[in-house]
């Protein structure tokens, strides 16, 4: 009986509306009428409810232009290419493919292969350059070799061999062409100091510096804006680079009239399969076109790789961040209305109708929220292209990126919108006619569904188990396991909202009740009756707390604990450095000559290529490592041998393992271990000795012999000195090791040492600032606003109960103290929970890396807890003083 009461009801009701049909038994009429009663339902909503939808759009706005300006980045990073400057003069170049791959095939699954760009120049064997010299509609094959060199004064430049001059477009501006090894041209820019043919230069490549006659001076064509140039003779040169038998690459200029397709089929007619290095199972390739700087910056594409995975994965998260914060704006948005929902149900307007209008109205505000987005993204990916654009790899912006980014930032915002509102508004669309009247009277809806607890405990679940998997993994899948424990248990923290807001309450509600008098006591009253909307509160506030800790807190913790495991293993007390060309190896012998030294070793930096299996996935990963001189190492380092000795670490088979390394490749003092140097040559040298402090000094040690033929520049990096005054001597030999190495030019430094100056983390680049600034900055501002515009949402849905507490009796004061006072309670506790959930990813990141707790400088946690509680009384005390106008908090209430 009631359900035929209902319906009767409703009827009656749809009867009395013209707009809804002529009767029930004309279907398409129902439907047509329906869909103009929904349309009218929505039009007034807005209208009313425009204070609501203005945080609505402010929230989806910005969603969509930070989910359209990560594509837009992502995009201009995969159309981006290394730029032809030192080719511009070639029509193709001969090099050796910089990628290195790996195939296993993965539990259950098919073969995969896993890719990955090499750290350093793969070279070619020199009989390469006759058979490209001999293919047809070649005029001319050059090999190109470079060698880093620097000033007297201490500029860096770039040595090449004159004829390689043709393939940038040098031409002869002065004087003429080096004739023999004392001999060289400058570049305009080096030549501009006063170095006229005919007169001497100092310059410092391959040992001390020597003094050159310029011969003449060069000025490059179109093209030619890379690193200023010394050019040598080819002879001089080649010595000077130290691989007679290899050249980096071949420049080839065509025959008048020959296309760039015919070249390159010709070329490739006659070039050998691989490189022709022995030990090397590199291909060869041919570049044309834009490709050519690919052969000039060998590791811009790696770099690419990384960034776009790293920016991948963060776009990822900030498309999840999205669509909670608006998906939470959104329910907060309709439950604040449910009483109004509820009476339009209890009046006939059907299901449909409701779910319609409201559809309706989300998705005519998220439109427009998005089209709104979609415009701020186009300004805001470029910003942040400029902070990832570099000179090696300039990010392009091509047409058709700016209005797809747009497009899609505001589609992937836009689309959830309407589902999410009427689903939130499910739990009262679906009332009864008789039901709904009650509901329509009650102060918040019922509790959430048994789904929603269920979800949440599974979720939270899932973000401890991978915080846990974590401590087992190294890595990147480490890494990866941290961030989705983060994510998880953020997203479980909104689910079980109203049950964390009640231990909350059971908290902190007593202590302000007393604290804050009669406004705490109406403060703890209102959250009490409104664990929802507390909830609703808190979720922001928890979100940009975690995210922001977990990306600020990451890189301090390895730094801190690589710093640490570096100055622990450091026994020298000096440092000589050699500027941007670095130092020979000719430079420690000196030093070890000089009178007060009792040890010196030079540090060469390169990197390895690890094959290993992660998941059974196939992974590549590429491992920063040292090549350090065994004469003098326990002077100048002391890894903390576990197992072997370092004294063995001599010849081009030997290397040395960190503990956990060794571990997890199952390794000890006489096994073998298969990696690839950094430019692609297979190697498996015997393991001489395992070390603990790896996370300092790096999970590999070399011989520095074995890592100079396999390295873009063999020079040392830094050479570290122990003299008589670091083993306690009054006597100080820094001005005897300076005139040591006098002989060598300038820009050559001697300082105190440091750990920086052997931690194998080198100093923060632009590349990794430009995403902390992208993943802090901005992520961390699109939540702060999200803080913002949901505490300013929910404080306009209070007017009434404002309004309510002023015609009781309520003063001005002891309602703005009543909103300070819950206004520190959501900030303390969202600072708290956000921490908490940070704590426990983090934890499992930095013992499974680093073996030590986290760490985030307190300066750094003062910032963010400044900025929440800001942004938290921006958005609670500022609208509360407002709501309502003057009848709420002003004189004329009640």
């Amino acid at each position: 009986m009631r359900r035929r009461r209902g319906t009767a009801a409703q009827e009656s009701a749809e009867a009395r509306n013209r707009g809804t049909g002529a009767a029930a038994r004309e279907p398409l009429g129902v439907r047509q009428g329906s869909r103009r009663a929904s349309a009218f339902l929505a039009r007034r909503s807005l209208a009313t409810h425009r204070r609501a939808w203005a945080a609505v759009i402010v929230a989806t706005g910005a969603a969509a232009a930070l989910v359209g300006a990560f594509a837009f980045v992502i995009g201009s990073l995969l159309v981006a290419a290394p730029p032809v400057q030192r080719y511009a003069g070639a029509d193709a170049v001969v090099a050796a493919d910089q990628k290195v791959s790996y195939t296993a095939k993965p539990w259950g699954s098919e073969p995969r292969t896993a890719t990955a760009y090499l750290p350093e120049r793969a070279r070619l064997d020199r009989s390469v350059l006759a058979a490209v010299a001999g293919a047809d509609g070649v005029a001319r094959a050059v090999a190109d070799d470079s060698v880093p060199v620097s000033t007297g004064d201490g500029r860096p430049a770039v040595g090449r061999s004159w004829p390689s001059a043709v393939l940038t477009r040098y031409e002869l501006a002065r004087g003429r062409a080096p004739r023999d090894a004392t001999e060289v041209v400058l570049d305009g820019s080096l030549a501009a100091g006063g170095h006229a043919p005919g007169e001497r230069v100092v310059l410092r490549a391959d040992g001390t510096a020597r003094t050159y006659t310029v011969s003449g001076t060069a000025r490059a064509g179109h093209g030619g804006d890379g690193p200023p140039a010394v050019f040598f003779t080819e002879p001089r040169l080649t010595a000077l680079a130290g691989h007679p038998g290899r050249i980096d690459a071949i420049g080839v200029v065509a025959e008048p009239g020959v296309s760039r397709d015919a070249l390159r089929d010709a070329i490739g007619a006659v070039l050998p399969e691989r490189s022709g290095v022995p030990d090397s199972d590199r291909g060869v390739r041919v570049l044309t076109g834009a490709e050519r700087g690919e052969a000039e910056h060998v590791d811009a594409l790696g770099a690419r790789g990384d960034q776009l995975a790293l920016l991948g994965s963060i776009g990822g998260t900030v498309l999840m961040v999205a669509l909670l914060v608006i998906a939470s704006t959104l329910s907060q948005a309709i439950h604040q209305r449910s009483g109004e929902l509820a009476l339009l149900r209890a009046v006939g307007a059907s299901p449909r109708q409701l779910r319609s209008a409201i559809g309706r109205e989300a998705g005519r505000v998220s439109a427009a929220a998005a089209l709104l987005g979609g415009i701020g993204a186009v300004p805001l990916g470029l910003a942040m292209r400029s902070l990832l654009s570099t000179d090696p790899l300039p990010l392009p912006v091509p047409w058709w990126l700016p209005p797809a980014a747009a497009l899609a930032g505001g589609l992937l915002v836009a689309l959830p919108a309407r589902p999410v509102a009427m689903l939130a508004a499910r739990s009262i669309t679906r009332l009864r006619p008789a039901a709904a009247l009650g509901a329509a009277t009650a102060d918040e809806p019922s509790e959430p569904g048994r789904f929603r607890d269920v979800a949440g405990v599974v979720l939270a679940f899932a973000g401890i188990s991978s915080a846990g998997v974590a401590t087992t993994q190294s890595g990147q899948a480490a890494g990866a396991a941290a961030s989705g424990a983060a994510m998880s248990l953020v997203i479980a923290v909104a689910l079980l909202g109203p049950r964390v807001s009640r231990i909350v309450l059971g908290v902190l509600g007593r202590p302000m009740r007393k604290a804050g008098g009669v406004s705490g006591f109406l403060a703890e009253r209102a959250a009490s009756a409104h664990t929802r909307r507390l909830a609703t509160a808190l979720t922001p506030i928890v979100l940009v707390v975690a995210f922001v800790c977990v990306q600020l807190a990451s890189g301090p913790t390895m730094e801190r604990a690589a710093g640490r495991q570096a100055s622990a293993a450091l026994r020298a007390d000096l440092v000589a450095t050699g500027g941007g060309a670095g130092l020979p190896a000719g430079a420690a012998r000196a030093v070890r000559e000089t009178p007060g030294v009792t040890a010196a070793t030079g540090v060469l930096r390169s990197a390895v290529v690890l094959a290993d299996r992660q998941a059974g996935e196939p992974v590549l990963t590429r491992l920063p490592v040292l090549g350090v001189e065994a004469r003098g190492l326990s002077g100048t380092l002391d890894p903390r041998v576990t197992a072997g000795d370092l004294d063995r670490l001599t010849g081009r088979d030997a290397v040395a393992v960190g503990a956990d390394r060794a571990k997890s490749l199952d390794v000890g003092p006489g096994d073998r271990v298969a990696l690839r140097l950094g430019d692609g040559t297979r190697v498996e040298p015997r393991v001489v000795a395992v070390y603990e402090h790896a996370l300092g000094l790096g999970e590999f040690l070399f011989p520095r012999e074995a890592l100079a033929g396999h390295v873009s520049a063999a020079r040392n990096q830094v050479v570290l000195i122990r003299t008589e005054a670091g083993s306690g001597s009054a006597a100080d030999p820094a001005a005897a090791v300076r005139q040591a190495l006098a002989p060598y030019g300038g820009g050559v430094a001697v300082r105190a040492a440091t750990g920086d100056d052997v931690a194998i983390a080198p100093p923060v680049s632009d590349g990794d600032n430009a995403v902390i600034v992208i993943g802090v900055g901005v992520i961390g501002g699109f939540a702060l606003l999200a803080v913002v515009s949901t505490l300013a949402l929910i404080t306009i849905g209070r007017r009434g109960e404002f309004r309510l507490l002023r015609m009781v009796g309520t003063g001005r004061r002891q309602l703005r103290r009543m909103l300070v006072l819950e206004t520190g309670l959501v900030t303390f506790a969202g600072l708290v929970i956000g921490t908490a959930v940070a704590a426990v990813p983090l934890t499992a990141f930095a013992v499974s890396l680093a073996g030590t707790a986290p760490y985030l400088p307190p300066v750094h946690y003062a910032v963010i807890a400044g900025a929440v509680a800001l942004a938290a009384a921006a958005g609670t005390l500022v609208p509360g003083a407002s709501a309502g106008g003057r009848f709420v908090l002003g004189r004329r209430a009640g």
